[in-house]
């Protein structure tokens, strides 16, 4: 049975509903709720679909005003900033410093952090990648954080979030996003003080996976996952980081559905991966036995669909399932750059701590990935649909191809050499199998 190909105007269609109508989707809000009761009838409508909606704890970020001004010459001007997901606010109160610019690359290597204590911490680089470093940076109680995306320099503040955990096990302080361009200003420029001022708070919400099954002929040979995520960081509407692949499960959903395959394919729209996959590391809590027992492969989309861009695939898994997938995208007319090193930002990462194969697909336009990642300017303009809609037609012919049970294609994964380093930042990052509370 020929695949039908994935139709651009469906997808634009429900891009449109998803970055027009709804706007931005922080977790926990009732946007993201809306893109998720959206998708969910969406996919309902499909014949041979079952649809469900979890939902798991998380914090919402209600940021109500944001402002920052730094001292320059004795004159106070504003900039741009963005609160992080889960990091405090400052209650409406006016916290004053004096600035320290601090870079994580050599930074964390000092004995002592105290020169941090009450200060502004101009901090260049926005992940901060150990648990002990995010400790030592608590301890020495700055008086507010300014972090720098050193990947992405330009005169934006972008958004972004700190990790659960860190901030579950350590606390948190005001912390926000600031454009390079302008703390490369304020050092020109020897800048003195910063003064900051956020007006809201973080609150406990709720978020929602949309679970789209397409149910295999022999449940016991297992499940084959495909999954994006439907909520946004501050400030955009996320077309391409992940409106796109939300669409995309839709669409899935209805090329996929009634061809009969042996394992069932479930399609998977994920809340509040922008807090550090929490949607779908909250799923394979809840279902690790399942996941652990029958998950044979993940397929995670995000960011596929941007202009002027190239593929990129971060793989672990079997060489002959991708080889598959080489074999399948390049008759497709696709190539693509390949990693294999453990990435725990996607919606992936869970999975492969269940032992499951997977990958991570994006389309890739800079060398560090989306040039307008987390940004205002990640609307419709900067997406090509009809790229997206030909990937779809590759992605649907391999999966179809795993959910067959190829017996040319073992799917059999033993993740000896990664597991170590998986677990450690399933631990470390993530909470572990015991999870954070919100």
């Amino acid at each position: 049975m020929t695949i039908p190909g994935a139709s651009a105007t469906r997808l634009e269609g429900h891009l449109r509903k998803l970055t027009v109508d709804l706007g931005v989707r922080l977790a926990g809000s009732d946007a993201e709720r809306a893109a998720a009761e959206y998708l969910a009838a969406e996919a309902s409508s499909i014949q041979g679909t079952r649809v469900t909606c979890e939902e798991f704890p998380v914090w919402e970020r209600a940021v109500g005003r944001e402002s920052l001004e730094v001292e320059i010459d004795g004159v106070w001007t504003r900039f741009d900033c963005s609160l992080f997901g889960a990091a405090p606010s400052t209650n409406g109160k006016t916290l004053e410093a004096p600035i320290v610019f601090f870079d994580t690359a050599t930074g964390y290597l000092r004995d002592d952090l105290s020169f941090l204590r009450g200060r502004a911490v101009v901090h260049l680089g926005c992940h901060i990648e150990t648990a002990d470093n995010y400790r030592r940076l608590m301890e020495a109680e700055p008086a507010f954080l300014l972090f720098v995306d050193t990947r992405y320099p330009g005169p934006f503040a972008l958004a972004d979030g700190l990790f659960p955990a860190y901030v579950n096990e350590y606390g948190a302080l005001p912390t926000l996003n600031v454009a390079y361009a302008d703390a490369l200003r304020w050092n020109k420029s020897r800048a003195t003080r910063a003064r900051l001022c956020v007006e809201g708070c973080r609150r406990k919400s709720k978020s929602q996976n949309v679970i789209v099954d397409l149910p295999g002929t022999e449940p016991e040979a297992g499940i084959i996952y495909f999954g994006g995520h439907h909520d946004t960081q501050a400030g955009t509407a996320g077309a391409n980081d992940n409106a796109a692949a939300s669409a995309a499960v839709v669409e899935l959903a209805g090329m996929l559905a009634g061809r009969n395959h042996r394992r069932t394919l479930r399609l998977i729209s994920f809340g509040a991966e922008e807090q550090l996959s929490v949607g779908s590391a909250a799923y394979v809590r809840r279902h690790r036995q399942e996941v652990e027992r029958e998950g044979r492969f993940m397929f995670n989309c995000d960011g596929a669909a941007s202009l002027l861009g190239w593929l990129s695939i971060n793989y672990n898994g079997p060489d002959a399932c991708l080889e598959l997938l080489r074999d399948t995208f390049h008759r497709h007319d696709f190539y693509f750059e390949l990693t294999k090193d453990v990435f725990p930002y996607t919606d992936q990462f869970p999975f492969a701590v269940c032992g499951v194969p997977g990958l991570w697909f994006h389309r890739k336009n800079c060398d560090a990935g989306v040039v307008n990642h987390h940004r205002h300017d990640d609307n419709m303009d900067n997406i090509d649909i009809e790229v997206l809609a030909a990937e779809l037609n590759a992605a649907a012919e391999f999966l179809s191809a795993l959910a067959d049970g190829s017996p040319h294609v073992d799917l059999t994964w033993d993740p000896l050499e990664l597991k170590p380093e998986i677990d450690k930042i399933w631990n470390t990052m993530y909470g572990g199998w015991r999870g954070l509370s919100a």
